[in-house]
């Protein structure tokens, strides 16, 4: 399976409109893929708080139908990144967009895990409830975003609904980065599947980013890795080697769940 790992430069000087066209130029550049993969909110940046109420869309927006018109004309699943949404009753949310080699709507998914604390998408948007997971024809795509990698419970519950590839479109600052390719690391290895992290580059609100996206297999090897600047990361991986590690290595079979806790 072919993979390509879009991480764009969100530079505050490019109008917003421009960067969505030049996005989509990236992934139609990507034809004869399999999956191709963009960032966390690389439309306006991450950390640019002060831009997501102006830049906020609904869900059938400018985002949505230019990347619906890329991934057909890729041909490719394309797992558009994320953008500022605006649903109906005006609440704002973190949101991923995941579209079919023809186009179609395949999977939408709303950020659970907000990041801030007291401030930034914390307290300005809504968090999302639901797992969501795709069904490729290769394998089983998880969804996550950014501080999502955090949590590892996210990651349990879509393995344990069928996830095999774990997807996470990123934000992730410079100052951070050593938390990044660990935590990937160690989704990939608790949960015996692959990690596709795609993060950007650039620099908004004034917070350099990490880059370094990174694809890691099931046994936790780091199969590609690219630098801080702008660049599209490719890589060839087999989806039936996470069936073959969890049946080598059948760590799942033996948690024990619903213990209690002596206090």
């Amino acid at each position: 399976m072919h993979a390509s790992l879009i991480q764009i430069a969100v530079n505050p000087d490019e109008p917003v409109n421009s960067r969505r066209e030049r996005a989509a130029s990236l992934v139609v550049a990507q034809r004869g893929a399999d999956l191709v993969l963009l960032p966390e909110l690389w439309p306006v940046g991450a950390f640019s708080y002060t831009e997501f109420a102006d830049e906020a869309e609904p869900l059938l927006g400018p985002t949505h139908d230019v990347m619906a018109k890329a991934a057909a004309e890729a041909g490719v699943w394309l797992h558009a990144g994320s953008f500022v949404e605006r649903a109906e009753d005006g609440t704002l949310y973190n949101t991923t967009l995941v579209f079919s080699p023809e186009g179609e709507r395949a999977a939408v998914y709303r950020k659970i895990h907000l990041f801030g604390f007291d401030k930034g998408e914390a307290v300005m948007m809504g968090a999302g409830q639901e797992l969501v997971s795709v069904a490729l024809p290769e394998t089983v795509i998880g969804l996550s975003t950014c501080y999502d990698l955090r949590f590892p419970e996210l990651f349990r519950g879509l393995a344990d609904a069928g996830a095999e590839t774990l997807v996470v479109a990123a934000g992730w600052p410079d100052r951070r980065r050593s938390h990044w390719t660990l935590l990937a690391r160690a989704r990939a290895v608790e949960n015996q599947a692959y990690v596709l992290a795609v993060g950007s580059a650039g620099t908004h609100a004034g917070i350099r980013q990490a880059g370094h996206s990174i694809v890691v297999d099931p046994w936790g090897e780091v199969l590609a890795e690219a630098g801080h600047e702008e660049e599209v990361l490719t890589v060839e991986f087999d989806p039936a080697r996470t069936a073959t590690v969890r049946d080598q290595f059948p760590a799942l079979k033996d948690r024990r769940l619903g213990l209690a806790a002596r206090r």
